[in-house]
């Protein structure tokens, strides 16, 4: 049948009741009374389901707010768990459940994460000169003892070793670190000299880093110091040329002192071996005097008691001996003049041993021709005769 047939009473597009919507309401009502006729079921009225539909969700909220005190805490983690604002427990990794919002709360505290606290600068990089840049002047600078001003910076590494002390015993905890850590290097500082601060850095840092944690302990802050590191220490700008020329005077003076020690070291142990050496031949000619000393004393109390036993002979052989000693170093030859006999000269030697000996002066040249001369007039007068 065509859609136009205007005698079709049955047409939707001119039928008014047929083309209305159906109700929703209606809609699931036959749906129930269906679906209990199929179940051979009787279906509550629509008061007692919305009565039912209304313990069920509350159950559920009921469920959904209980899962909700559900957390998990991680490996570097601890849970603080809070009743009504107040400490109820602690709690380690892994999953727990608390009371949920708003009888309970949890606060999560990492405690393995390690963090920073800089002193006298913010690290914003690294200029040409190796110094960190972005100088706080007004926790830089200080006074040491000898009153000299320095411009010294430091980091501080810390984690929190006490959750629970953490959050509650102290209101800001970081800015507590901080001024703890600048009075205490303050107070450090005014107790040493300028030199030492600067050459023992990391016995410094180590005596601030000690004292700081003591404080930090009396005031139960829940943080412990990792590392304390002075990352840079210097005289203000202003001086900073002067300050150099004393470190070059220093270094000279090091310099000085060390070639004068290689000088000594050089120096000494020669010494030691030829005052060794001299010492050496000291007990060598302290042992010969001795020994030549007791030798003659010998000698002599051999020959007093020869001398006792016959005195004149002892005389006359002592007499001879010493006169053969004596005379064995003259030059000079001497003849009893009543002797008739021919002394033999040897010229040739002694002409020989003069040309060996060493050189005599012109005196000694002289008097040795004159002396050959006279031996020389010697022998002719005798030949004469």
């Amino acid at each position: 049948m065509a859609w136009n047939d205007k005698n079709d009473n049955k047409n939707s597009w001119n039928n008014n009741e047929e083309n209305k919507l159906p109700d929703l309401d209606e809609v699931i009502k036959d749906f129930k009374n269906k679906l209990g006729k199929l179940l051979n079921v009787k279906m509550p009225s629509e008061n007692k389901m919305s009565g039912g539909f209304f313990k069920y969700g509350v159950i559920l909220a009921i469920i959904a707010w209980l899962l909700s005190g559900i957390y998990i805490v991680d490996v570097a983690e601890k849970g603080i768990v809070l009743r009504f604002g107040a400490f109820q427990e602690e709690t380690s990794q892994g999953p727990h459940w608390h009371i949920p919002y708003p009888i309970e709360t949890v606060h999560k505290v990492n405690v393995n994460k390690s963090r920073e606290i800089e002193i006298g600068f913010r690290r914003t990089g690294i200029n040409s000169n190796n110094r960190i840049s972005g100088n706080v002047a007004s926790e830089s600078l200080m006074l040491t003892k000898d009153e000299n001003i320095i411009d010294a910076k430091f980091s501080i590494q810390y984690k929190v070793n006490d959750a629970k002390k953490y959050l509650f015993n102290v209101l800001g905890p970081h800015l507590t670190l901080r001024q703890v850590a600048e009075s205490t290097i303050r107070q450090v500082a005014g107790q040493n000299e300028m030199d030492y601060i600067f050459e023992e850095r990391g016995i410094v840092s180590e005596i601030i880093k000690e004292k700081s944690q003591f404080l930090l302990d009396s005031y139960n802050i829940g943080l412990k110091i990792t590392t304390f590191n002075m990352e840079d220490a210097q005289p203000p700008e202003q001086v900073q040329s002067s300050f150099d020329d004393v470190v070059k005077a220093r270094e000279d003076k090091e310099r000085l002192i060390n070639e004068a020690q290689t000088y000594v070291n050089g120096i000494l142990p020669k010494a030691l071996g030829t005052a060794a050496r001299m010492i050496e031949e000291a007990k060598a000619y302290k042992s010969e005097v001795s020994s030549k000393s007791e030798g003659e004393a010998s000698r002599f109390k051999q020959i007093l008691a020869e001398y006792e036993k016959a005195p004149s002979v002892t005389k006359e052989r002592l007499y001879r001996e010493t006169m053969e000693q004596v005379l064995a170093k003259s030059n000079k030859v001497i003849v009893d003049s009543k002797a008739n006999s021919i002394m033999y000269l040897p010229i040739d030697k002694l002409i020989e041993s003069k040309y060996r000996s060493e050189p005599v002066t012109q005196k000694q040249q002289n008097n040795t021709n004159k002396t050959e001369s006279t031996i020389r007039n010697v022998f002719r007068s005798r030949e004469v005769r």
